[in-house]
C-alpha cells in the first residue's frame, strides 16, 4: 500500500504528524489508523472472498483480464515488442546492441535514424523550418 513512499517522505510524514497531533495524541492516532487500514483490508479480502464464492469458476475468467492488463503496465516498450510481434525472439535488439557498441559507446545513429539527412546550417536571420517529428 505505501510502495511508493520513501523513507525521506516518510520521515516528513512522521514529523509533520508530531508536530499537527503533538506527542499525547499521536499513538492514539496512530494505532486509529492501522485499525482503520485493517479494518478496511478485512473489508477488502471479504467482499473478494464472497466473489469468489457467488460466481466460482466465471470468477477467474473475471481476473484474468485484469491480470494480463497489470502485466501489461510492467513491460517495457522493448519487452513489449518482443513479446507481442517479435514472438519472444529478441536477436533484432541483441543486433543492434552490438551494432551500437561496434559504433563506439551507444550514440551512433543505426537503424532508420542514420537515413535521416544532417540539417543544414542556418543563414543569419533565418527561421528554421517547420519539423512535424519535434515535440
Amino acid at each position: 500500500m505505501f510502495g511508493n513512499i520513501g523513507w525521506g517522505e516518510f520521515m516528513v510524514l512522521l514529523v509533520a504528524a508530531l508536530v499537527i497531533l503533538g506527542p499525547e495524541r499521536l499513538p492514539g492516532a496512530v494505532t486509529w489508523v492501522t485499525k482503520s487500514l485493517r479494518q478496511v483490508r478485512d473489508y477488502a479480502s471479504g467482499a473478494t472472498a464472497q466473489l469468489k464464492d457467488e460466481l466460482g469458476p466465471e470468477f477467474e475468467d473475471l481476473r484474468k483480464p485484469l491480470s494480463d492488463l497489470q502485466q501489461l503496465r510492467g513491460m517495457t516498450p522493448r519487452t513489449v515488442i518482443t513479446k507481442h510481434l517479435l514472438d519472444g525472439d529478441d536477436s533484432l535488439f541483441k543486433d543492434l546492441d552490438v551494432t551500437k557498441s561496434i559504433n563506439g559507446n551507444g550514440s551512433g545513429a543505426t537503424g532508420l535514424a542514420a537515413t535521416r539527412p544532417e540539417p543544414k546550417p542556418l543563414e543569419s536571420g533565418e527561421r528554421p523550418p517547420f519539423d512535424a517529428d519535434a515535440t
